[in-house]
């Protein structure tokens, strides 16, 4: 199968190559994954990262997965930005309890220029503290990009969600291509990225394959590569979706390694609602990293008693 070269990162991948792992022997296709994730990482640690929501709902964007878009009635209130001291505050938090990481996440469309001072100010004191930053704030121009980078930021999460093919089923209000230009903008401010996106939104299992495809012809992939299983809300359009299949859900981060071996795959949003062995799989299939603590955003989360339990039964150390 093409793909054998292990300089992953400046390969160009082919659809039929990613139809090939996405229909190969499940054992199979775990095996060589794990042997990728060994290669590129301890198999035996998993990163931690907290999610903050630092302004919620209000949003006017439609993503049809989403609690905190104006245009659904979910019951969610919006909030104003938070104040740098309260985010401050949950930092120290978190670090206390273990994460390595903080995300700061707002629902916006794009943030506004008088915003930006806050935000710069919000990530330069959680660098202080010694955590990696992230923040997902919607669309960037190029001076926003470049603010948050000498600021220190080290990731932005800009998801695609699906594939190029599948998006304007779920998103109306922006493109796809208007992901690819603030991700290219993020590149271009000397950020990392962090991209991926949600399976269980009613997709083909084509779709599944075009998703992956475009993550890992990416220029160089994301460095970070959330895997999101859809957390269905009531009074969203896909409030009403059936869960993905958790053998179908493993094989995404299978092959999510395999194409990406030097990113960290973050097994994200729905892990409430899986099981410890559905778990245990995707870090056999190469997750290594985590959003830790009760809620992600407006979801809930497992919480630290539950994760501490499974990470102790599994014999994995969180980083």
């Amino acid at each position: 199968m093409d793909g054998e070269d292990k300089s992953l990162s400046v390969k160009t991948w082919l659809r039929e190559d990613v139809e090939a792992l996405m229909a190969a022997p499940f054992a199979e296709l775990v095996f060589r994954a794990a042997e990728l994730h060994r290669e590129n990482f301890n198999p035996n640690e998993v990163q931690a990262s907290r999610l903050l929501s630092i302004k919620t709902g209000g949003c006017p964007e439609d993503c049809g997965y989403c609690s905190q878009s104006a245009k659904f009635d979910t019951g969610l209130a919006a909030s104003k930005l938070m104040d740098r001291d309260a985010v401050l505050a949950q930092a120290e938090r978190a670090k206390a309890e273990g994460a390595s990481r903080f995300c700061m996440g707002a629902a916006w469309r794009s943030p506004k220029d008088r915003d930006m001072d806050a935000l710069c100010g919000m990530v330069a004191d959680v660098k202080a503290l010694g955590l990696e930053t992230c923040m997902t704030l919607g669309m960037l121009s190029s001076d926003q990009a470049a603010q948050l980078s000498d600021a220190g930021l080290d990731y932005y999460n800009h998801n695609i969600d699906t594939s190029p093919e599948y998006y304007d089923k779920v998103i109306s209000t922006r493109t796809f291509e208007d992901r690819i230009d603030t991700l290219d903008k993020v590149r271009a401010a000397g950020m990392k990225v962090c991209c991926g996106g949600i399976v269980g939104m009613g997709e083909a299992p084509e779709d599944r394959v075009g998703f992956l495809l475009a993550l890992a012809n990416m220029t160089p992939p994301p460095e970070s590569v959330p895997i999101n299983a859809l957390m269905p809300i009531a009074g969203t359009p896909l409030g009403d979706s059936a869960p993905i299949d958790a053998i179908d859900f493993v094989r995404m981060v299978a092959v999510a390694r395999i194409l990406m071996p030097q990113s960290y795959v973050r097994l994200s949003a729905g892990r409430e609602h899986m099981s410890d062995e559905a778990q245990a799989l995707c870090f056999l299939a190469g997750a290594n990293s985590i959003f830790v603590g009760d809620e992600l955003l407006t979801t809930n989360n497992p919480g630290q008693v539950k994760d501490r339990a499974l990470f102790e039964a599994l014999g994995v150390r969180l980083v």
